[in-house]
């Protein structure tokens, strides 16, 4: 199961809400053309297998990070390796959409792959832990221009008749990684080394890259129509950067915990607010009926089930002992349920019930991250956390992929631009300020200290994961709340 919402690496079935280019030109297709037809094929297979690639690395990468924080003396940190990506793709994501409406999205899908082979480089080589960090957090700046580029890609390139199902391949794209993923990183750590789930992924990039870097110039690059390129937008790229810089103080301020530790956090907290205020539709603080109750239930959602995951192959490994691939193994088959629950939602017949839908998904991911900590008592079986997730995984198929839906059902077509970058923002910021709450509460407990071999079943500080899965357990409950004023009272 993805540690990311992202997050968010590359696209997934939890972030299919980008709106096409309202002006994009029409491209000519028959009706027995697919995308595997020979115009299209070289460019499919190709960003298919970047999207593929980069699930692979997202999936695999939280189970090497126990081990990886361990041996660089970093568990206190555990928190910011995370956190890192997603405060930066929050700036990238801005950037690619502004970049792309200026210059077209090949420069940004080629500079973000670039950005993530190094990030990937910067961490899988890093012998201290603010080094793995760094690595991590240029990951997310280039995995946040990804995100966007292929999606422009793919409202440029291809016949509005073909982009469900280049969608839905990308979307397929993610669940053998979710399966696989974590085993074979598992493997890889025990047998090769947690750096080799790091420095692997770069070299496999270059194939799918040449594959569809020509034919992306050739259907996709340049400005829309060829007009002049359009300026960047100086006041949405000022907010994406307030919105970086003070999730990044705020999380060092919760990771620091002295009294100096106020000032970074107060800093942090004066540029977020009117940042977020500014780029989330107006009412979302309070979960206003409509469009804000969609944009925050994204953000509670992602927020505490990605900030519990993060925790559950560490708690696995220091707790009971459990080998990396068995940690690995426990979120496995999330993948699967995940796609389950999307598919779920998408049946035309349950479309009057989608409230109720949301509802039962966020009770189902309240459940799952309370039963995690189950295991911290041995006597509990180590897969209760597999069957647990499973459930949670199938509630977030059934509210990620609907929040998207009611995203473009409540927007006008002129906003639909804007209201997607919102709830994409919403995504990745919440998994930033709940993953520093998260870790602020790990580490203020002991968490950090724990330093015992991964073949080693011990019992040292089980309230400190206590402590993060539990809040996250309320959060996520508080969105079942949420789901219920997603629609306006007229609807």
């Amino acid at each position: 199961m993805a540690l990311t919402l992202a997050v968010m690496t590359a696209p997934n079935p939890r972030d299919t809400d980008v709106a096409e280019p309202a002006d994009a030109p029409p491209l000519e297709t028959t009706s027995d053309e697919t995308v595997l037809s020979r115009p299209y094929r070289a460019l499919s297979i190709g960003v298919v297998s970047v999207v593929l690639l980069i699930a692979f690395e997202a999936t695999a990468v939280g189970t090497a990070m126990p081990v990886a924080a361990r041996e660089l003396d970093g568990v206190s940190l555990y928190a910011f390796a995370f956190s890192g990506y997603f405060t930066t793709s929050l700036f990238g994501m801005v950037l690619s959409g502004q970049w792309s409406d200026r210059r077209g999205p090949l420069s940004p899908l080629a500079w973000g792959i670039a950005s993530f082979a190094v990030g990937l480089l910067l961490a899988g080589t890093a012998g201290a832990m603010w080094l793995f960090i760094l690595g991590r957090a240029v990951q997310g700046l280039g995995g946040g221009l990804v995100i966007v580029a292929l999606y422009v890609i793919v409202g440029r390139a291809y016949p509005e008749r073909l982009r469900p199902a280049i969608m839905a391949a990308f979307a397929a794209s993610w669940v053998v990684p979710s399966i696989v993923g974590p085993l074979a990183s598992g493997a890889v750590t025990e047998h090769l080394g947690w750096r080799w789930v790091f420095l692997g992924i770069p070299v496999l990039v270059v194939f799918p890259l040449a594959l569809a870097l020509p034919q992306i110039r050739r259907l996709a690059s340049g400005p829309v129509d060829g007009d002049a390129p359009a300026s960047f937008d100086a006041r949405r790229i000022r907010l994406a950067l307030a919105i970086s810089f003070g999730a990044g103080l705020l999380q060092y301020a919760a990771q620091d915990l002295r009294w100096l530790s106020l000032l970074p956090g107060a800093l942090g907290v004066a540029l977020l607010v009117p940042a977020v205020l500014g780029l989330l539709p107006r009412g979302t603080y309070r979960a206003a009926r409509g469009l804000p109750s969609v944009v925050l239930l994204r953000g509670v959602a992602a927020g505490s089930f990605i900030a519990a995951e993060s925790f559950v192959p560490l708690m696995l490994v220091t707790q009971r002992g459990l080998s990396p691939t068995l940690a690995g193994f426990s979120l496995a088959a999330g993948g699967g349920t995940w796609a389950l629950g999307s598919w779920v939602q998408s049946r035309p017949r349950l479309e009057p019930y989608r409230e109720r839908l949301m509802t039962l998904g966020m009770v189902l991911v309240a459940a799952a991250i309370a039963a995690a900590p189950s295991v911290l008592i041995q006597s509990v079986p180590a897969w209760t956390v597999a069957v647990a997730w499973a459930f949670g995984c199938f509630g977030m198929g059934l509210v990620i992929s609907s929040t998207s839906v009611m995203l473009l059902k409540l927007s006008p077509p002129a906003e639909a631009g804007t209201n997607s970058a919102a709830l994409q923002i919403s995504d990745g910021l919440s998994n930033v300020l709940l993953l520093a709450a998260g870790g602020a509460a790990f580490a203020a407990l002991g968490g950090g200290t724990v330093t015992h071999a991964a073949t080693q079943a011990t019992g040292s500080h089980p309230a400190a994961f206590a402590a993060v899965f539990l809040p996250m357990a309320a959060v996520a409950l508080a969105g079942a709340w949420v789901a219920g004023r997603v629609r306006t009272e007229s609807a």
